[in-house]
């Protein structure tokens, strides 16, 4: 990594879980250097770290697979200590199952879990006190499969994107409710801006067609040729909860991501169906990046295959993308968008990287 990239990241470790390792490793921010890894419940997903416990969550939702084709849906967090590198607890938030999403408020001392539906009740978002680390209640999300989960940054209304529910589920935390759904075709990632006033959610879910089906789709556009959704991200005014603008993708998008410097990081997927492969047939993913501020399309760059995550340090000038069937992580110099180097994480099956977490060194 150039010096002036590494200048003030002494100290600072990037968290990456590898999905089938199943392992959460920690690298040297400054040097990319390779510092320990840590085994954890089996098929780990998303990791949160949490500056105020110093304390990194990583949620684990299946026994093995995806949302789409699982062995079964596990019900664990893990909570370790990133500095220690250990595991402190293994929270076991059974009959609630699949947890995936997580999102923090350091004010309240409240971390947001979304977790999947049952035959008797829709899926929904697990409150924990991240003192006490226990449950405090559970928000209906009125879909079954919530996924990836965000909050505006007064901590006052949270956003749940819906696989296959054809909605972005809106929840007041103060009293925690569902209070509107924002029609949107499907979604997997979201990110809201940094003065809450817009949402973003890529749409349409992944399993809506084939990767790659409505390429060339155009600004605002709803749908595809074939009358398709068009892919792209959609952009929901938070006061109105209205979906007014849509940012094109040429393929389809799974994480999306807002830097501290207003810059929204879109990872699209590219690939098509293998019977042979539960991934399917990828080429390299390709990194978006738009102004926050105008939508205007800043760059692009090639990344691994399949991008399921994305982070980016706290001062907004690199980025991370997971790639779960290459199983590597991209650093990118976000001002340049130049690959700045690639890790390699280990796996012990299909799936390998997916949750990041940046965590600045210790005061």
């Amino acid at each position: 990594m150039p010096q002036s990239a590494r200048a003030g990241r002494e100290g600072d470790v990037l968290a990456v879980v590898s999905q089938s390792g199943p392992t959460v490793s920690f690298y040297d921010a400054a040097s990319d250097r390779h510092l320990d890894t840590l085994e954890v419940p089996c098929s780990p997903h998303e990791l949160c770290f949490d500056p105020t416990q110093r304390l990194l969550w990583c949620t684990t939702a299946y026994a093995s697979g995806y949302y789409h084709a699982n062995s079964g849906r596990r019900t664990e967090l893990t909570v370790i200590d990133p500095d220690t590198r250990r595991v402190v607890e293994i929270i076991d938030l059974a009959p609630e199952h699949g947890p995936h999403g997580l999102a923090l408020d350091t004010v309240r001392k409240r971390l947001y879990v979304s977790v999947e539906g049952s035959e008797d009740r829709p899926g929904g978002v697990v409150v924990i006190d991240t003192r006490t680390r226990r449950p405090l209640g559970r928000i209906d999300t009125d879909a079954p499969g919530p996924h990836w989960f965000v909050i505006d940054p007064e901590g006052r209304t949270g956003y749940a994107a819906n696989k296959e529910a054809p909605f972005v589920s809106v929840v007041d935390l103060e009293r925690d409710v569902l209070t509107a759904k924002v029609e949107v075709p499907g979604s997997e990632g979201i990110a809201v801006s940094s003065d809450g006033t817009l949402v973003y959610v890529a749409a349409p879910y992944g399993g809506s067609f084939d990767a790659g089906a409505g390429a060339g789709a155009g600004a605002g556009a709803g749908a595809d040729a074939a009358g398709r959704p068009a892919t792209g991200v959609r952009v929901i005014d938070a006061r109105t909860r209205s979906v007014v603008a849509t940012l094109p993708t040429q393929d389809i998008v799974l994480p999306v991501h807002m830097t501290s410097t207003g810059k929204l990081l879109v990872a699209e997927m590219r690939s098509a169906f293998d019977p042979a492969s539960a991934l399917g047939r990828h080429a390299p993913g390709r990194l978006t990046v738009f102004s926050g501020q105008t939508h205007e399309q800043l760059g692009q760059l090639d990344v691994g295959l399949c991008p399921l995550t994305i982070t980016s340090s706290p001062d907004g000038r690199i980025g991370y993308v997971a790639g779960v069937a290459s199983s590597t992580v991209d650093i990118v110099d976000l001002d340049s968008l130049h690959r700045l180097g690639r890790l390699d994480i280990a796996m012990r099956g299909e799936a390998g990287a997916h949750g990041l977490a940046y965590i600045p060194r210790a005061a």
